[in-house]
């Protein structure tokens, strides 16, 4: 499986998700794509971000289908060195990991474009695996975002890549 559709790697009881993307958009684009809340919510969800090391960042995903509360993504953001790294806690309700985990935005120059190696740390094996299809879903929708094209259905993306990693859970 190549980094585009993710990988999760495990550690004990412990999980991470790896994507590397080449988007065909400059750094500031998608830096302004991930961090902007306007932007933000045009393809992942309403977004409150405090833009700076120690600040704090709250999320309501789009997707997928359940109540708000138990959607609603609170954190601290851990770094914030414009435009190449975007690192923030991730806690949230439906979680079963203790602690928080961790998310990280890197974006590398690479040519007219930029790649972006996203990384979600600290994660149960369960809750990962269930992550991988719904993470991939939601970069497809950043790429369609920066491309100026329609969004792609978060459920059926998530439905076509869960089918092809064999992913039993559904949203």
């Amino acid at each position: 499986m190549t980094s585009r559709e993710g990988k999760l790697t495990v550690e004990g009881d412990r999980a991470a998700l790896n994507f590397e993307r080449r988007l065909p958009y400059p750094v500031d684009a998608v830096w302004v794509a991930i961090t902007d809340p306007a932007q933000r919510n045009q393809w992942m969800g309403e977004t409150t971000i405090e833009a700076r090391e120690g600040g704090t960042i709250e999320m309501i995903p789009h997707s997928p289908p359940i109540p708000a509360q138990q959607k609603k993504m609170t954190g601290r953001i851990r770094v914030w060195d414009p435009p190449r790294v975007f690192e923030h806690e991730w806690n949230q309700a439906v979680l079963s990991a203790p602690e928080a985990g961790v998310v990280r935005y890197e974006l590398i120059p690479d040519g007219d474009g930029t790649l972006l190696r996203f990384t979600h740390r600290g994660l149960t094996v369960s809750d990962g695996q269930g992550f991988q299809p719904g993470t991939h879903a939601y970069l497809d929708r950043l790429e369609a975002h920066l491309g100026g094209q329609p969004l792609p259905d978060w459920a059926q993306r998530y439905k076509e890549v869960a089918q092809t990693l064999g992913t039993q859970w559904t949203p």
